[in-house]
């Protein structure tokens, strides 16, 4: 699926990134896949303990 990338790859992607973007906008669009990300394992954590809970109190029911 995934392959490993080399400097040549990445920096190719960097530049298309920048061209697109301009360099104006980066910080910006950063700052939102960050939040994107950390969203993203907030919503995940929250769903482990949920589903931790939901676990303890159907052992708790059925003792």
């Amino acid at each position: 699926m995934l392959q490993n990338f080399g400097i040549w790859q990445i920096a190719l992607i960097l530049v298309i990134v920048l061209l697109l973007f301009g360099v104006g906008k980066l910080p910006s669009v950063g700052k939102g896949m960050g939040q994107a990300i950390n969203e993203f394992k907030s919503a995940i954590d929250n769903k482990d303990r949920k589903s931790d809970a939901d676990d303890k109190d159907d052992d708790a029911k059925s003792s």
